[in-house]
């Protein structure tokens, strides 16, 4: 078949406490819906991939780079990306009234 649909009702729940959704994986894309609650948030992580983040609701908080050292704390609403390079810590906050929601773009090494 040339073509795949996925919708949210049927993607696989990835292994963590927040509601995302593997949209789609391949050898090189990955492609999560995360939905972050009002007052949730991660634990600072890095990846071994570049990721791109589009917030299509809501308003969060990510904070980039290590705690306690260089991290920068940067306000992201809705309709912007953030491209951040493999390596680097993440970690995001629903700082906003309603769910943020993001799509986590993986580009797979």
């Amino acid at each position: 078949m040339a073509y795949t649909i996925c919708s949210l009702d049927n993607a696989p729940r990835v292994p963590f406490k927040f509601d995302g959704r593997i949209l789609f994986s391949s050898g090189r894309y990955e492609l999560v819906h995360l939905t972050l609650q009002p007052g949730d948030g991660m634990e600072p992580h890095t990846q071994p991939m570049d990721v791109v983040f589009f917030v299509t609701e809501g308003t969060g908080t990510l904070a980039i780079g290590n705690p306690g050292s260089h991290q920068e704390m940067v306000e992201v609403g809705c309709d912007t990306a953030v491209h951040l390079k493999a390596g680097i810590s993440r970690a995001w906050k629903n700082t906003g009234g309603q769910p943020l929601v993001i799509l986590v773009n993986k580009l797979l090494p």
